[in-house]
């Protein structure tokens, strides 16, 4: 299958199409199935016409639909996002073949820009998936399942974004590099991609990849859901969480958020107030502890002279003398 699509790229170029680019896409279909699969195309031609064509070659694929015309294959232009999605009702294994995603250029001499994907329709694809359409709200998860079978356990296993082809890589052990996007292979008959923290940028469309076939998958994020956390800083070392409803978040003002560290400031000096007595307290302890401690020590040591011994009292400028003599009967 590589090497055809090796051999039909260097055809299309000594063709003279040098518009084309030669896209290594290998659409896994269940025959009987219902389906759709993106097109992307620069953003330039946004008001251009699009087209499906198929047939083998470039210069000689035969059109089977325009933007807006339904039937077999039905195609829907998204200018915003450079896509259009070609929707197909109940494809059969002898509809198996080279298909092009097409804009109409125009103008006398001038190249219709396009690129090929092949189509392989089978009773039971290599490669399948359990939803080819998800959704999420921004900073849930949201998880995808791919399914392969037994010839394809040990082909690669890759999730790809279909806009730039950017992809990321399982292994049956492990996961992938990315943080927010995790692989798991269990080694059997199945993938699991876990995407952590959606952004809405991240809506799109994605490709199920295991070796040389893929399946399209459709990720729409939402907006985050009413009283969900949306945002959060620090001051102070003190994290603000900030949440809103759709009732209330028209309200939301900056005034609010400086209410919110005014009353961080007052907790805090509250805080620091309530440490400061409790020191003192604690000192206070401590002396009293001290002198009592003292006081044991001098009343020990005054028990314990020995016979004879001289003392001296001094109080009020008065002093006193006294000797003590005892004798042991």
């Amino acid at each position: 299958m590589i090497y055809l699509l090796i051999l039909s790229g260097i055809l299309l170029y000594i063709s003279g199409g040098a518009r084309v680019n030669t896209l290594e896409l290998n659409i896994a279909v269940k025959s009987g199935s219902s389906g759709i699969i993106p097109c992307v195309y620069d953003k330039q031609h946004k008001e251009n016409r699009k087209y499906l064509c198929w047939g083998t070659y470039w210069s000689s694929c035969s059109i089977l639909a325009y933007a807006g015309e339904t039937g077999k294959f039905s195609i829907t232009d998204y200018p915003d996002q450079s896509i259009f999605t070609v929707r197909w009702d109940k494809l059969e294994i002898s509809d198996s073949g080279y298909y092009w995603c097409a804009v109409e250029i125009g103008g006398y001499g001038t190249v219709d820009a396009g690129y090929y994907l092949y189509l392989t329709v089978q009773s039971a694809p290599g490669v399948s998936v359990k939803n080819s359409s998800v959704s999420g709200h921004e900073g849930d998860n949201v998880s995808v399942q791919c399914f392969y079978t037994s010839g394809y356990k040990d082909k690669l296993k890759q999730w790809c974004r279909y806009k730039d082809k950017g992809c990321y890589t399982g292994k049956r052990t492990g996961t992938s590099q990315n943080p927010s996007v995790q692989i798991s292979d269990d080694g059997r008959r199945s993938f699991t991609v876990l995407m952590t923290g959606l952004r809405l940028s991240d809506s799109g469309w994605y490709l199920c990849s295991v070796g040389d076939l893929q399946v399209p998958v459709q990720l729409t994020v939402n907006e985050p859901k009413p009283g969900k956390i949306t945002n959060q800083f620090s001051y102070k070392n003190v994290t603000l969480f900030c949440r809103y409803t759709t009732q209330t978040s028209a309200n939301i003002n900056p005034t609010s958020v400086n209410e919110i560290i005014t009353r961080i400031n007052t907790n805090m000096s509250l805080h620091h107030y309530r440490h400061d007595v409790i020191l003192l307290m604690s000192l206070v302890a401590t002396l009293v502890l001290f002198l009592l401690v003292f006081l044991v020590v001098i009343v020990t040591w005054r028990l314990r002279k020995k016979p004879g011994e001289f003392s001296l009292y001094t109080s009020g400028g008065l002093t006193l003398y006294y000797c003590a003599s005892f004798t042991a009967t």
